[in-house]
């Protein structure tokens, strides 16, 4: 595969790029660049820019937003937008919940729901995991007994991201508790604000509370609010799944760590030069930036069959898992490079302007903190071991 860009993508890379640098709020930028906390408002901010430039869903049907753009355009975009540190968008509306209702959904669900993700006017989250069932999420206990025109449910939910800022939450419900694990779910969307839905934070240990668990007692949900087939979750589950794997690669978001990386391996100083001069600390970074740019021509033929209307393969997973371990290993480099000076953990380094120095010392001061956050990566998504068990059996047959 040719990785160099045609005039036409370098023309379009110039228009993303300009776009980008013109329209990205300072401060959020600042932010994202400086490793800090980043709130419900900065994440609502920059998805309204893109929403009224047209830009936010390339990937979707055009009749829904779309933009028509090739896999490498869209590559592009992405790639910009993490050169510019850009902040990441929150994917349980436009790339997780928002392709299943396209795909799969009543034509009421994509009328009501697909504009209300595009402005935001929706802020959803994704209710899979619970107390009891994480990697082997088709033992969900969950329950949606339907009544009339309407499921009651009851259960838990739980590491659910965001759910404190969510209007809906996408939740897959045991339906047919006779059923084989994955011949009994349901795929519903649930109101958040009803009675019957609490929201209870979990601290995490780098201090943040993005994570939450949701309990949900007698919650009405109308059966035209469940998305395709009663007991069919489980394959629009699997579909919703490899959209959020391929997600979780963030290789541009990498690359511009690595950058960061750099700058401050050239400023720390290390014997008579600088840490950048060290052979072992350069063959490190060497091989991350080979990782990554191997990892690209999988993204690449993961968009190129996207856009041909394929559901993404195995190269999901395997961008889920070198993805996420690159990220970890970033996140390493960057403590080792600052030494002792990254050890200290303070919450308060991650909130705006705190920290004005982007090489020196304090840029070590959120470093403990996203290291700590980074242990997660290989876990959620399904964890890299489950991975690499599908893996197995979709290419070996294992």
């Amino acid at each position: 595969m040719d990785l160099r860009f045609s005039g036409e993508d370098q023309a379009f890379q110039e228009k993303a790029r300009t776009f980008i640098e013109r329209n990205l709020p300072a401060d959020i930028g600042e932010k994202v660049k400086g490793g800090l906390r980043l709130y419900k408002d900065d994440y609502v901010r920059w998805h309204k820019i893109l929403a009224k430039q047209g830009w936010l869903v390339p990937e979707w049907p055009e009749e829904h937003g779309g933009t028509n753009w090739t896999p490498v355009q869209r590559y592009i975009f992405l790639e910009e937008q993490a050169r510019a540190y850009a902040p990441r968008l929150v994917a349980f509306g436009i790339k997780m919940v928002g392709p299943v209702i396209y795909t799969f959904g009543s034509p009421r669900q994509k009328q009501h729901y697909l504009p209300r993700i595009v402005s935001a006017e929706d802020f959803w989250c994704q209710g899979y995991s619970e107390p009891g069932s994480g990697s082997d999420l088709a033992s969900l206990q969950t329950k949606a007994v339907r009544k009339g025109d309407h499921y009651i449910v009851n259960g838990s939910k739980t590491w659910t991201t965001m759910a404190q800022y969510a209007d809906h939450m996408f939740c897959l419900c045991r339906t047919d508790p006779n059923a084989k694990f994955q011949e009994g779910i349901s795929f519903l969307l649930i109101d958040m604000k009803q009675p019957g839905v609490e929201v209870k934070p979990i601290r995490t240990m780098d201090g943040s509370q993005e994570i939450n668990t949701v309990y949900l007692t007698d919650v009405k949900v109308p059966v035209e609010d469940r998305v395709g087939e009663e007991n069919k979750g489980w394959t629009y589950a699997k579909f919703l799944l490899s959209h959020e794997r391929s997600g979780i690669a963030r290789i541009g978001a990498s690359k511009a760590q690595l950058d960061k990386l750099r700058q401050i391996a050239a400023a720390e100083p290390c014997g008579d030069g600088y840490l950048i001069d060290d052979e072992d600390f350069r063959r490190e970074i060497a091989q991350i930036e080979i990782d990554l740019h191997t990892l690209e021509y999988t993204e690449l033929r993961a968009l190129t069959a996207s856009a041909k209307g394929e559901a993404p393969g195995p190269e999901a997973n395997v961008l889920k898992i070198r993805g996420t371990e690159l990220q970890q290993k970033i996140s390493e480099l960057l403590m080792q490079a600052m030494g002792y000076y990254a050890m200290p953990f303070v919450p308060e380094a991650l909130e705006h302007g705190y920290n004005e120095d982007p090489v020196g010392p304090q840029a070590a001061a959120p470093l403990a903190a996203q290291y700590f956050n980074m242990r997660k990566t290989s876990i959620y998504g399904g964890t890299n071991e489950i991975q690499r068990n599908i893996i197995a059996k979709m290419v070996l047959g294992l």
